[in-house]
Protein backbone atom coordinates (compact mmCIF):
# COMPACT_ATOMS: atom_id res chain seq x y z
CA UNK A 1 0.00 0.00 0.00
CA UNK A 2 1.29 3.45 -0.90
CA UNK A 3 2.62 5.83 2.03
CA UNK A 4 -0.58 8.39 2.22
CA UNK A 5 1.48 11.41 0.68
CA UNK A 6 -0.83 13.91 -0.05
CA UNK A 7 1.28 16.10 -1.98
CA UNK A 8 1.77 12.64 -4.66
CA UNK A 9 -1.71 12.00 -4.59
CA UNK A 10 -3.43 15.57 -5.45
CA UNK A 11 -0.18 15.92 -7.79
CA UNK A 12 -1.08 12.97 -9.89
CA UNK A 13 -4.54 13.58 -9.87
CA UNK A 14 -4.03 17.35 -10.69
CA UNK A 15 -1.54 15.96 -13.89
CA UNK A 16 -4.14 13.51 -15.11
CA UNK A 17 -7.00 16.53 -15.20
CA UNK A 18 -4.79 18.34 -17.11
CA UNK A 19 -3.18 15.89 -19.46
CA UNK A 20 -6.73 15.06 -20.30
CA UNK A 21 -7.69 18.35 -20.99
CA UNK A 22 -5.18 18.65 -23.58
CA UNK A 23 -5.30 15.37 -25.52
CA UNK A 24 -9.63 15.93 -25.55
CA UNK A 25 -8.82 19.44 -27.32
CA UNK A 26 -6.37 17.83 -29.25
CA UNK A 27 -8.45 15.04 -30.48
CA UNK A 28 -11.30 17.17 -31.33
CA UNK A 29 -9.29 19.53 -33.44
CA UNK A 30 -7.65 16.86 -35.15
CA UNK A 31 -10.98 15.01 -36.09
CA UNK A 32 -12.51 18.23 -37.56
CA UNK A 33 -9.09 19.54 -39.65
CA UNK A 34 -8.13 15.94 -41.04
CA UNK A 35 -11.59 15.70 -42.42
CA UNK A 36 -13.14 13.12 -39.98
CA UNK A 37 -16.25 14.54 -39.25
CA UNK A 38 -17.28 15.12 -42.33
CA UNK A 39 -16.20 11.23 -43.30
CA UNK A 40 -18.11 9.71 -40.34
CA UNK A 41 -21.45 12.20 -41.22
CA UNK A 42 -21.09 11.00 -44.92
CA UNK A 43 -20.62 7.41 -43.82
CA UNK A 44 -23.72 7.79 -41.02
CA UNK A 45 -25.72 9.35 -43.67
CA UNK A 46 -25.67 6.45 -45.98
CA UNK A 47 -28.19 4.53 -43.75
CA UNK A 48 -29.76 6.98 -41.68
CA UNK A 49 -31.88 9.78 -43.29
CA UNK A 50 -33.61 11.53 -40.20
CA UNK A 51 -31.31 14.45 -39.26
CA UNK A 52 -31.88 14.23 -35.57
CA UNK A 53 -31.24 10.54 -35.16
CA UNK A 54 -27.95 11.32 -37.58
CA UNK A 55 -26.91 13.92 -34.43
CA UNK A 56 -27.73 11.33 -31.70
CA UNK A 57 -25.36 8.78 -33.82
CA UNK A 58 -22.39 11.26 -34.78
CA UNK A 59 -22.47 12.25 -30.62
CA UNK A 60 -23.17 8.38 -29.87
CA UNK A 61 -20.04 7.40 -31.91
CA UNK A 62 -17.63 10.41 -30.86
CA UNK A 63 -18.56 10.01 -27.40
CA UNK A 64 -18.30 5.98 -27.54
CA UNK A 65 -14.88 6.78 -29.10
CA UNK A 66 -13.51 8.78 -26.51
CA UNK A 67 -14.62 6.68 -24.17
CA UNK A 68 -12.91 3.86 -25.00
CA UNK A 69 -9.62 5.78 -25.33
CA UNK A 70 -9.83 7.32 -22.31
CA UNK A 71 -11.15 4.49 -20.30
CA UNK A 72 -7.50 2.98 -19.19
CA UNK A 73 -6.65 6.27 -17.54
CA UNK A 74 -9.92 6.84 -15.88
CA UNK A 75 -9.44 3.18 -14.60
CA UNK A 76 -6.08 4.28 -13.05
CA UNK A 77 -7.27 7.45 -11.83
CA UNK A 78 -10.32 6.58 -10.03
CA UNK A 79 -9.81 3.15 -9.20
CA UNK A 80 -6.20 2.02 -9.08
CA UNK A 81 -5.02 5.07 -7.61
CA UNK A 82 -7.68 5.40 -5.20
CA UNK A 83 -6.75 1.88 -3.78
CA UNK A 84 -2.90 2.83 -3.91
CA UNK A 85 -3.63 5.47 -1.48
CA UNK A 86 -5.76 3.53 0.75
CA UNK A 87 -9.10 5.64 0.14
CA UNK A 88 -11.40 2.95 -2.36
CA UNK A 89 -13.07 0.76 -0.19
CA UNK A 90 -14.89 -0.40 -4.30
CA UNK A 91 -14.38 -3.66 -6.09
CA UNK A 92 -13.93 -3.51 -9.55
CA UNK A 93 -17.46 -5.06 -10.24
CA UNK A 94 -18.70 -2.37 -7.76
CA UNK A 95 -16.72 -0.30 -9.44
CA UNK A 96 -18.31 -0.90 -13.51
CA UNK A 97 -21.76 -1.06 -11.74
CA UNK A 98 -21.56 2.59 -10.66
CA UNK A 99 -19.99 3.54 -13.94
CA UNK A 100 -22.57 1.56 -15.54
CA UNK A 101 -25.34 3.57 -13.98
CA UNK A 102 -24.28 6.89 -14.64
CA UNK A 103 -24.16 6.15 -18.35
CA UNK A 104 -27.35 4.96 -18.43
CA UNK A 105 -28.48 8.31 -16.11
CA UNK A 106 -26.57 10.41 -18.16
CA UNK A 107 -28.38 8.50 -21.92
CA UNK A 108 -31.61 9.59 -20.02
CA UNK A 109 -31.07 13.15 -19.28
CA UNK A 110 -28.08 13.87 -22.02
CA UNK A 111 -30.60 12.61 -25.17
CA UNK A 112 -33.23 15.23 -24.71
CA UNK A 113 -30.80 17.60 -23.96
CA UNK A 114 -29.42 17.00 -26.97
CA UNK A 115 -32.15 16.74 -29.16
CA UNK A 116 -33.69 19.85 -27.50
CA UNK A 117 -30.16 22.05 -28.95
CA UNK A 118 -30.36 20.22 -32.67
CA UNK A 119 -34.26 21.30 -32.57
CA UNK A 120 -33.12 25.21 -31.62
CA UNK A 121 -29.89 25.29 -33.70
CA UNK A 122 -32.28 24.35 -36.54
CA UNK A 123 -35.33 26.20 -35.58
CA UNK A 124 -33.66 29.60 -34.42
CA UNK A 125 -30.37 29.94 -36.56
CA UNK A 126 -28.14 32.31 -35.27
CA UNK A 127 -30.26 33.17 -32.15
CA UNK A 128 -30.15 29.65 -31.04
CA UNK A 129 -28.23 30.19 -28.22
CA UNK A 130 -30.88 32.45 -26.93
CA UNK A 131 -33.66 29.49 -26.24
CA UNK A 132 -31.10 26.93 -25.36
CA UNK A 133 -29.82 29.11 -22.45
CA UNK A 134 -33.67 29.28 -21.44
CA UNK A 135 -34.22 25.50 -21.67
CA UNK A 136 -30.90 24.90 -19.62
CA UNK A 137 -31.87 27.28 -16.59
CA UNK A 138 -35.72 25.16 -16.38
CA UNK A 139 -33.78 21.80 -16.89
CA UNK A 140 -31.05 22.85 -13.66
CA UNK A 141 -34.61 24.43 -11.48
CA UNK A 142 -35.84 20.72 -12.36
CA UNK A 143 -33.13 18.66 -11.60
CA UNK A 144 -32.47 20.72 -8.74
CA UNK A 145 -36.11 19.81 -7.12
CA UNK A 146 -35.57 15.39 -8.54
CA UNK A 147 -32.09 15.22 -7.96
CA UNK A 148 -32.30 14.30 -4.10
CA UNK A 149 -35.36 12.84 -4.38
CA UNK A 150 -34.92 10.71 -7.42
CA UNK A 151 -31.44 10.48 -8.73
CA UNK A 152 -29.29 10.26 -5.59
CA UNK A 153 -31.35 7.22 -4.23
CA UNK A 154 -29.57 5.26 -7.68
CA UNK A 155 -26.55 5.44 -6.58
CA UNK A 156 -26.84 5.66 -2.75
CA UNK A 157 -29.63 4.64 0.55
CA UNK A 158 -30.39 7.38 2.36
CA UNK A 159 -31.15 7.43 5.97
CA UNK A 160 -32.99 10.40 8.08
CA UNK A 161 -30.05 11.22 10.87
CA UNK A 162 -32.00 10.85 13.95
CA UNK A 163 -32.66 7.49 12.77
CA UNK A 164 -29.22 6.79 11.27
CA UNK A 165 -26.46 8.44 13.62
CA UNK A 166 -25.56 10.12 17.56
CA UNK A 167 -28.99 9.16 19.48
CA UNK A 168 -31.10 12.25 21.07
CA UNK A 169 -28.19 14.07 21.62
CA UNK A 170 -27.24 14.96 18.33
CA UNK A 171 -30.79 14.97 16.97
CA UNK A 172 -31.75 17.80 19.82
CA UNK A 173 -28.43 19.53 18.29
CA UNK A 174 -29.33 19.52 14.98
CA UNK A 175 -33.35 20.53 15.86
CA UNK A 176 -31.84 23.84 17.02
CA UNK A 177 -29.68 24.47 14.51
CA UNK A 178 -32.40 23.64 12.05
CA UNK A 179 -34.75 26.29 13.66
CA UNK A 180 -32.46 29.12 13.70
CA UNK A 181 -31.72 28.28 9.71
CA UNK A 182 -35.56 27.66 8.88
CA UNK A 183 -34.52 23.79 7.71
CA UNK A 184 -37.09 20.92 8.59
CA UNK A 185 -35.15 18.05 10.82
CA UNK A 186 -36.77 15.26 8.39
CA UNK A 187 -34.57 16.79 5.33
CA UNK A 188 -30.90 15.76 7.29
CA UNK A 189 -29.98 12.29 5.61
CA UNK A 190 -27.11 9.59 5.91
CA UNK A 191 -25.62 8.42 3.10
CA UNK A 192 -23.83 5.11 2.46
CA UNK A 193 -20.51 6.73 1.00
CA UNK A 194 -18.52 4.09 2.75
CA UNK A 195 -19.44 1.20 0.21
CA UNK A 196 -17.64 3.05 -2.22
CA UNK A 197 -14.78 5.21 -0.29
CA UNK A 198 -13.22 6.13 3.19
CA UNK A 199 -13.24 9.71 2.16
CA UNK A 200 -15.72 12.21 4.24
CA UNK A 201 -18.00 14.76 2.57
CA UNK A 202 -21.15 16.55 3.44
CA UNK A 203 -24.02 18.54 1.30
CA UNK A 204 -26.65 20.99 0.65
CA UNK A 205 -28.42 19.66 -2.13
CA UNK A 206 -31.98 20.53 -3.59
CA UNK A 207 -34.39 23.28 -4.06
CA UNK A 208 -37.67 23.97 -2.69
CA UNK A 209 -39.34 20.92 -0.70
CA UNK A 210 -36.59 18.47 -2.03
CA UNK A 211 -33.56 20.35 0.06
CA UNK A 212 -31.49 17.91 1.39
CA UNK A 213 -28.61 18.52 3.92
CA UNK A 214 -26.77 14.72 3.30
CA UNK A 215 -23.79 13.39 5.08
CA UNK A 216 -21.88 10.55 4.47
CA UNK A 217 -21.52 7.53 7.45
CA UNK A 218 -18.02 8.11 7.41
CA UNK A 219 -18.30 11.61 8.67
CA UNK A 220 -21.03 10.48 10.79
CA UNK A 221 -18.63 7.47 12.02
CA UNK A 222 -15.24 8.73 12.59
CA UNK A 223 -16.06 12.73 13.95
CA UNK A 224 -17.44 13.72 17.20
CA UNK A 225 -20.97 15.04 17.89
CA UNK A 226 -19.36 18.46 18.58
CA UNK A 227 -17.50 18.13 15.08
CA UNK A 228 -20.44 16.27 13.49
CA UNK A 229 -22.78 19.56 14.82
CA UNK A 230 -20.46 22.29 13.17
CA UNK A 231 -20.44 20.52 9.54
CA UNK A 232 -24.58 20.16 9.96
CA UNK A 233 -23.83 24.41 10.33
CA UNK A 234 -22.08 24.66 8.03
CA UNK A 235 -24.21 22.91 5.52
CA UNK A 236 -26.81 24.80 7.08
CA UNK A 237 -25.20 28.11 6.24
CA UNK A 238 -25.36 27.23 2.38
CA UNK A 239 -29.38 27.38 3.05
CA UNK A 240 -29.08 30.63 5.07
CA UNK A 241 -26.55 32.42 2.74
CA UNK A 242 -28.65 31.14 -0.58
CA UNK A 243 -26.29 30.39 -2.14
CA UNK A 244 -27.74 27.45 -4.34
CA UNK A 245 -30.45 30.16 -5.18
CA UNK A 246 -27.37 32.33 -5.77
CA UNK A 247 -25.79 29.92 -7.89
CA UNK A 248 -28.57 29.03 -9.81
CA UNK A 249 -29.05 32.83 -10.54
CA UNK A 250 -25.60 33.45 -11.38
CA UNK A 251 -25.14 30.31 -13.40
CA UNK A 252 -28.20 31.59 -15.72
CA UNK A 253 -26.65 34.73 -16.44
CA UNK A 254 -23.19 33.70 -16.98
CA UNK A 255 -25.10 30.87 -19.61
CA UNK A 256 -26.56 33.63 -21.45
CA UNK A 257 -23.29 35.24 -22.03
CA UNK A 258 -21.29 32.26 -22.66
CA UNK A 259 -23.63 30.70 -24.68
CA UNK A 260 -23.99 34.27 -27.17
CA UNK A 261 -20.28 34.33 -26.98
CA UNK A 262 -19.44 30.51 -28.01
CA UNK A 263 -22.12 31.13 -30.78
CA UNK A 264 -20.71 33.99 -32.28
CA UNK A 265 -17.11 32.51 -32.19
CA UNK A 266 -19.00 29.09 -33.62
CA UNK A 267 -20.03 31.16 -36.51
CA UNK A 268 -17.50 33.38 -37.29
CA UNK A 269 -14.85 30.33 -37.44
CA UNK A 270 -16.48 27.24 -39.04
CA UNK A 271 -15.26 29.05 -42.61
CA UNK A 272 -12.02 28.29 -41.36
CA UNK A 273 -12.71 24.92 -41.20
CA UNK A 274 -14.39 24.11 -44.35
CA UNK A 275 -17.72 24.51 -43.04
CA UNK A 276 -20.62 26.66 -44.23
CA UNK A 277 -23.34 26.11 -42.51
CA UNK A 278 -23.97 26.24 -38.47
CA UNK A 279 -26.33 23.41 -38.75
CA UNK A 280 -23.76 21.03 -40.38
CA UNK A 281 -23.53 18.62 -37.66
CA UNK A 282 -19.82 17.77 -39.09
CA UNK A 283 -18.99 21.05 -37.90
CA UNK A 284 -20.08 20.64 -34.34
CA UNK A 285 -16.92 19.76 -33.32
CA UNK A 286 -16.00 23.51 -33.73
CA UNK A 287 -18.65 24.60 -31.15
CA UNK A 288 -17.39 22.08 -29.10
CA UNK A 289 -13.80 23.46 -29.38
CA UNK A 290 -15.07 26.86 -28.28
CA UNK A 291 -17.53 25.88 -25.66
CA UNK A 292 -13.65 23.85 -24.28
CA UNK A 293 -11.98 27.25 -24.23
CA UNK A 294 -14.43 29.94 -23.11
CA UNK A 295 -15.18 26.66 -20.10
CA UNK A 296 -11.23 26.84 -19.30
CA UNK A 297 -11.00 30.63 -19.06
CA UNK A 298 -14.66 30.59 -16.90
CA UNK A 299 -13.25 27.68 -14.42
CA UNK A 300 -11.27 29.94 -12.19
CA UNK A 301 -14.17 32.67 -11.40
CA UNK A 302 -16.64 29.86 -10.89
CA UNK A 303 -14.08 28.88 -8.50
CA UNK A 304 -13.65 32.44 -7.00
CA UNK A 305 -17.24 32.55 -6.16
CA UNK A 306 -17.74 28.91 -4.32
CA UNK A 307 -14.70 29.90 -2.47
CA UNK A 308 -16.27 32.82 -1.84
CA UNK A 309 -19.57 30.89 -0.35
CA UNK A 310 -17.06 28.46 1.48
CA UNK A 311 -15.75 31.20 3.56
CA UNK A 312 -19.32 32.16 4.37
CA UNK A 313 -20.30 28.85 5.08
CA UNK A 314 -17.59 28.27 7.63
CA UNK A 315 -18.18 31.62 9.06
CA UNK A 316 -22.07 30.20 9.96
CA UNK A 317 -20.89 27.47 11.21
CA UNK A 318 -18.84 29.09 14.38
CA UNK A 319 -21.31 31.70 14.64
CA UNK A 320 -24.32 29.32 14.72
CA UNK A 321 -22.49 26.97 17.40
CA UNK A 322 -20.16 29.13 19.17
CA UNK A 323 -17.48 26.28 18.57
CA UNK A 324 -14.43 27.06 16.14
CA UNK A 325 -12.29 24.36 17.71
CA UNK A 326 -14.51 21.29 17.00
CA UNK A 327 -14.72 23.00 13.32
CA UNK A 328 -11.07 23.67 12.98
CA UNK A 329 -10.69 20.09 13.93
CA UNK A 330 -13.57 19.05 11.64
CA UNK A 331 -11.05 20.44 8.58
CA UNK A 332 -8.20 18.76 9.43
CA UNK A 333 -9.55 15.67 9.74
CA UNK A 334 -11.10 15.42 6.32
CA UNK A 335 -8.25 16.96 4.75
CA UNK A 336 -6.51 14.08 6.53
CA UNK A 337 -9.12 11.34 6.03
CA UNK A 338 -9.53 12.49 2.52
CA UNK A 339 -5.95 13.05 1.80
CA UNK A 340 -6.75 17.02 0.28
CA UNK A 341 -3.94 18.80 -0.32
CA UNK A 342 -3.13 21.40 2.76
CA UNK A 343 -1.27 23.97 0.96
CA UNK A 344 -1.47 24.00 -2.60
CA UNK A 345 0.41 26.07 -4.87
CA UNK A 346 -1.53 29.57 -5.01
CA UNK A 347 -2.07 29.34 -9.00
CA UNK A 348 -3.72 25.90 -8.42
CA UNK A 349 -5.62 26.58 -6.18
CA UNK A 350 -6.68 29.90 -7.48
CA UNK A 351 -7.69 27.90 -11.00
CA UNK A 352 -8.73 24.68 -10.10
CA UNK A 353 -10.22 24.37 -6.29
CA UNK A 354 -13.77 24.93 -5.95
CA UNK A 355 -13.12 24.90 -2.14
CA UNK A 356 -10.26 26.98 -0.28
CA UNK A 357 -7.54 24.83 1.10
CA UNK A 358 -7.30 23.65 4.56
CA UNK A 359 -4.16 26.06 5.58
CA UNK A 360 -6.84 28.99 3.67
CA UNK A 361 -10.24 28.11 5.43
CA UNK A 362 -8.30 27.95 9.00
CA UNK A 363 -6.35 31.11 8.63
CA UNK A 364 -9.33 33.16 7.61
CA UNK A 365 -11.37 31.46 10.09
CA UNK A 366 -9.25 32.52 12.90
CA UNK A 367 -9.09 36.20 11.05
CA UNK A 368 -13.26 36.45 11.24
CA UNK A 369 -13.59 35.29 14.87
CA UNK A 370 -10.59 37.70 16.37
CA UNK A 371 -12.03 40.37 13.88
CA UNK A 372 -16.02 39.70 14.77
CA UNK A 373 -16.26 41.21 18.53
CA UNK A 374 -17.71 38.33 19.82
CA UNK A 375 -15.75 37.07 22.77
CA UNK A 376 -17.03 34.27 23.41
CA UNK A 377 -16.01 33.09 19.56
CA UNK A 378 -12.44 34.82 20.47
CA UNK A 379 -12.58 33.09 24.48
CA UNK A 380 -13.17 29.36 22.59
CA UNK A 381 -10.61 29.99 20.05
CA UNK A 382 -8.22 31.27 22.01
CA UNK A 383 -8.53 28.30 24.42
CA UNK A 384 -6.53 26.47 21.93
CA UNK A 385 -3.51 28.95 22.30
CA UNK A 386 -3.60 27.73 26.07
CA UNK A 387 -3.35 24.39 25.97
Amino acid sequence: MEKRDYKKYNNIKLAIGIAKGIVSFILILLFVTMGYSTLLVNYLSGFISNSYLLFIAFVFVTGSITAILFAPVNYYSEFYLEHKFNLSNQTIFKYLVEHLKGLILSVVIGVPVLLFFFYVLNEFGSLWWLPLAIGLFIISVVLGRIAPVIILPLFYKLTPIDSASGGDELKDRIEVLAKEAGIKVENIYKFDMSKNTKKANAAFTGLGKSKRIILGDTLLDNFTKDEIETVIAHEMGHYKKKHIIKNILIGTISSFLTLFLISFLYESTIGLFGFSSIKDIAALPVLSLWAAIIGLIQSPFGNILSRKFEYEADEYAVTATSKPLPYISTLEKLTEQNLADKDPHPLVEWFFYSHPSINNRINALKKFINESGDSTLIRELNFEGNN
